[in-house]
């Protein structure tokens, strides 16, 4: 990028000599109210007539003692370059404050043109000692920094690498190393990025306006990795906001701190995930096994000699992923990382879309976190939040002191519920902004999928509001258009940019075709969270046994409409707060019912059409509810009958990968059917699950009986097949001693009898133990 020096060569040498910096100018300089601050800073040249140039210097160090003019050095020989003159102060000529500094300087013809000086700042010393000299070049000499094309996209919310084109970019213009920064806020007056390498003096870094996207920029050399930035903004009312991190920073300073870092990225994380990369989308398709661990990062394991603290992702790349993959998931999910200033919202409420959270360790460390899960063959799915953000002063809230990202009507803009702001998503610039933020994580982070929060937030502007506390659409409805729209175009972005990615909407209301294609009037969605089997299926086992028979249809109804849509079956963090007691607590009875009502419901999950969602500690039966700021109760498998919980779900997951019947049609009908349904006065349930049997694979007969009576002869009906298969193996057993159960059971298999049942041909006497879950496949 060529240097932009202001050509004056239509003025006369007197002028040139002798002119004074524009006083009306500076005044507003020095007030923090100059929306150009090129208008006055940096340099004009004119050529002289026995060749060079003549310069012409404004810059302004409020505090400094004198600035000096050098050439630009030629090589690191010669450290300093010329002496070309001494700046005057404009304070100690015209009677007004300090700080601007002016004079005019020859450059020899054989001057570096570009680049043609650099400037010595003199500062007092600290303590009495001598004055300390920074050396830098002038940020004013340097053109426009972002081009036409790129405001152009930002402008129509359509620039996908938003964050290599706004914020904070160590780069390289004109041979000089720095920091190019660049921020949204079109009604600010004045902008200026402040600092550890400026003493956070908004004074002394005002940026230039990019009319046409409001964009505000500056490139400030010699700045590199690591500096620590925010940016302060005058506000059309002539107020100066909160000083503000930036939107767009990749990194941050460790929470409460809210600084915003300098993050030199250029040249990539070197991923070694080439062959997960390549299998990804077969990995994740319908038809593949998708069992989720879901993770609290900063609670996950805590170090208690260490004062409680969380583990950063090289300890999580070492503990966790061997834990989860030992355990047989698939996949791990994580509660929000993006940095977020409040830890107890679990992530819920992030203020920095682009940055991992600093209480995590670096940007490098996640992407390497994630490089590990995809070597040992783990996905990585991250909880994302499109719906609200904190009013935090620093944040996003009256950005440039108006309502920017947010809707300036609480009717639309205020979640009433959290507490928070909603994103103004009809806006362009907004719901380019979000788009972007996804696209930095599975593109930037090769994170395979977002799991989107608050979907039904977002689609209804009636959402948790009474009658006249919101705003109809342009149709009078309560549907959110806007919303919509944003989530095809995210939806439809994400399947043409990243192949194989995952995009799973937590949505908990009836809005139909959350993952249909966008083309076929849908959302675009590959999963949507079955909330609705969550709630029925946990408001069944609350029930005392004795009274389930009263509520059977709450463990079948979700079969009504298990392929409406394709489903995750969620057990997730929301159920084990805020008093709803955990997974174990929730079931009656006595401690050994508890844990074989666990057992049984485990078993029922995973055998039931739907991918599959477990939240850290349900899979040992964890008894105290959820806490933030304590690990799950790892103690617990101290005990046997604990240990035996989690042994069972790391067998359920063994099961769920290794048989087709149990994952291959998960979204489609031909992979379910029932066989005994209806059965409330047992509280039994029997069905099939099938593969695709035409390739050999076996049906899987499932029994389920939910009450702490053992049933005894239960006759089920079941097909025939080949002369060697009648026999029915008994693969799992929840009721089994391993399992921590009474081992009643069915001695390993049954032979199926010729006796029609159920309308099948045959069928079988089954030994169904109390509240258990058992697995029979046919053949030897």
């Amino acid at each position: 990028m060529a240097l932009s020096l202001r050509n004056d060569t239509h003025q006369n040498d007197r002028e040139v000599d002798h002119a004074v910096p524009d006083l009306q100018l500076a005044s507003s300089l020095q007030q923090a109210r100059l929306g150009d601050p090129f208008a006055l800073l940096g340099p004009r040249y004119a050529d002289l007539p026995g060749g060079g140039q003549r310069l012409r210097l404004c810059c302004y160090y409020p505090g400094a003692i004198a600035v000096q003019v050098f050439s630009r050095p030629a090589d690191e020989r010669d450290p300093h370059g010329v002496l070309l003159g001494n700046l005057i102060q404009l304070g100690a000529v015209e009677g007004s404050a300090n700080g601007i500094f002016y004079g005019d300087v020859n450059l020899p013809a054989q001057a570096h043109r570009e680049i043609p000086y650099v400037l010595h700042v003199a500062w007092p010393g600290k303590n009495g000692k001598l004055e300390e000299v920074q050396i830098t070049e002038d940020p004013y000499a340097f053109g426009l920094l972002i081009s036409d094309f790129d405001l152009h996209l930002f402008r129509e919310g359509r620039h996908r690498q938003l964050a290599r084109c706004l914020g904070s970019q160590v780069t390289r213009i004109d041979g000089v190393d720095g920091v190019r920064f660049a921020v949204w806020a079109p009604n600010a007056q004045r902008v200026s990025v402040i600092g550890d390498f400026n003493q956070w003096d908004g004074r002394r870094h005002p940026m230039r306006l990019r009319q046409s996207a409001g964009v505000w920029e500056l490139f400030v050399p010699r700045l590199r990795d690591g500096t620590l930035y925010k940016y302060e903004i005058t506000g059309p009312d002539g107020r100066v906001q909160p000083s503000k991190a930036d939107p767009m920073a990749r990194a941050t300073e460790l929470p409460p701190a809210t600084a915003s870092r300098v993050i030199d990225d250029r040249d990539g994380w070197r991923w070694r995930d080439d062959e997960w990369m390549a299998q990804r989308a077969q990995r994740q398709s319908l038809q593949a096994p998708i069992s989720i661990y879901e993770v609290h990062a900063a609670s996950w394991m805590r170090i208690l000699e260490e004062e409680g603290r969380s583990l950063n992702w090289n300890e999580l790349a070492e503990r966790l992923i061997p834990y989860a993959k030992g355990m047989g998931f698939t996949h791990l999910e994580l509660l929000p990382v993006m940095e977020h200033p409040f830890g107890g919202s679990w992530g819920y409420q992030p203020l920095s879309q682009f940055a991992p959270s600093a209480r995590f360790g670096s940007a490098a460390d996640f992407a390497g976190f994630v490089d590990s899960c995809h070597r040992e063959g783990l996905g990585v799915i991250l909880d994302w939040v499109p719906a609200h953000f904190p009013s935090d002063g620093h944040g996003l809230a009256y950005f440039d002191g108006t309502p920017l990202y947010e809707h300036s009507d609480p009717r639309e803009g205020f979640h009433q519920d959290w507490n928070t702001l909603i994103y103004n998503l009809g806006r362009n610039e907004v719901r380019g902004f979000m788009i972007a933020s996804a696209l930095e994580w599975l593109e930037h982070f090769h994170v395979d999928g977002l799991r989107v929060d608050a979907v039904a937030s977002m689609l209804y502007r009636d959402y948790s509001r009474e009658p006249g506390q919101w705003v109809p659409n342009i149709h009078g409805g309560r549907e959110n258009l806007e919303s919509v729209d944003f989530l095809r175009e995210l939806n439809q972005t994400v399947i043409e940019r990243c192949p194989g990615a995952l995009m799973i909407a937590e949505e908990s209301t009836s809005w139909p075709g959350v993952t249909a294609p966008v083309k076929e009037g849908g959302l675009g969605f590959t999963y949507k969270w079955n909330m609705g089997w969550m709630h029925d299926t946990l408001r069944y086992v609350e029930e005392d046994s004795i009274y389930r028979r009263y509520h059977h249809h709450d463990f079948t109804f979700g079969m009504i409409y298990a392929y409406s849509e394709a489903f995750v079956l969620p057990i997730s963090h929301d159920e084990v707060v805020h008093g709803k007691r955990t997974l174990l607590e929730k079931m009656p009875g006595d401690y050994w019912q508890k844990l074989a009502n666990l057992r049984a419901y485990l078993g029922f999950m995973w055998t039931h059409p739907g991918k599959k969602l477990l939240f850290m500690g349900c899979e040992f039966g964890q008894y105290q509810e959820f806490d933030h700021d304590k690990s799950p109760q790892w103690d617990l498998l101290d005990d046997p009958r604990h240990r035996s919980i989690q042994r069972l779900v790391r067998d359920l997951n063994g099961l769920y990968t290794s048989l087709p019947a149990l994952h291959l049609n998960d979204t489609r009908a031909e992979g379910f059917s029932w066989v005994v349904g209806n059965d409330s006065v047992n509280s039994v349930f029997a069905y099939f699950r099938h593969g695709n049997e035409a390739e050999g694979d076996e049906p899987l007969l499932v029994a389920v009986n939910m009450t702490p009576v053992p049933r005894h002869n239960y006759r089920i009906g079941v097909p025939t097949g080949a002369a060697n298969e009648f026999e029915w193996k008994e693969i799992l057993n929840t009721d089994a001693d391993i399992y921590g159960g009474s081992n009643l059971g069915n001695a390993g298999s049954v032979t199926a009898q010729q006796q029609e049942w159920h309308g099948h041909p045959a069928s079988l006497l089954l030994t169904l133990p109390p509240l258990s879950t058992i697995i029979l496949r046919r053949g030897k």
